[in-house]
């Protein structure tokens, strides 16, 4: 965890306010890595009495633990039938779905089936899938790739000195970038002073001020500014 502290000075009309932002970052990311298998032709293109299977290579990229992606996936047939009685596959996270053994692939036509990579750690997940068949290429091998990746948690923390006045308590307000418009962030009235923006994103830039609410409800103007930048 990488923790970063930056000293603003927030100004109201009625308070001085101290907003110093920290940023929170947790998790980590694999760097992809591919496995290869081959038998015979392999994954190449199918000839008298072999099986193709394409694409040959199936990369999935930087796929988030917890979720998923799918790609799709064919065998293809030579000039003659092919008889697919099973696959086996190999590699974390992947499975495969969309064809039932056995199969029979019409010569010159090809079956369709579905891969899908749904890493559970982060990390790289080579993997790979091997047809058997009554190809003379058999067993006939698709090479699998992806990294499981975990989503970083952010957070930008915000602390203020209490305001001279007599005040209830405070609104957060914050924009992305710096232009456009101030939101309100919190849901009621902020009795303390501090607040936590759990709801950032990664690569951007937010602009932050506060204000003070009185016991009539009346709201003192915007701080001054207070930017954090996301890595």
């Amino acid at each position: 965890m990488h923790n970063e502290s930056t000293a603003f000075r927030l100004r109201h009309l009625t308070c001085l306010l101290a907003l110093p932002v920290m940023l929170a970052l947790v998790g980590c990311q694999g760097v992809s890595s591919a496995g290869k298998q081959t038998s015979g032709s392999g994954g190449g293109g199918a000839g008298t009495g072999q099986l193709a299977v394409k694409p040959p290579t199936m990369s999935f990229g930087n796929v988030a633990v917890g979720s998923n992606s799918v790609q799709q996936g064919a065998l293809t047939a030579g000039s003659s039938d092919i008889t697919v009685t099973s696959a086996a596959w190999n590699g974390q996270g992947y499975s495969l779905s969309g064809i039932t053994f056995p199969v029979t692939v019409p010569a010159g036509q090809n079956v369709p089936f579905t891969v899908t990579f749904a890493p559970q750690a982060a990390g790289s997940a080579p993997g790979n899938i091997a047809f058997d068949s009554n190809a003379t290429n058999s067993p006939t091998s698709e090479t699998l790739s992806g990294s499981g990746t975990q989503q970083s948690t952010h957070s930008v923390a915000l602390t203020w000195d209490p305001s001279t006045s007599q005040v209830i308590g405070y609104n957060v307000y914050r924009r992305i970038g710096s232009s456009g418009s101030y939101t309100r962030i919190n849901a009621s009235v902020n009795a303390t002073t501090s607040y936590t923006d759990a709801s950032v994103q990664s690569g951007q830039t937010y602009d932050y001020v506060t204000t003070s609410i009185d016991s009539s409800n009346v709201e003192s103007p915007y701080s001054n500014e207070a930017t954090a930048a996301i890595p």
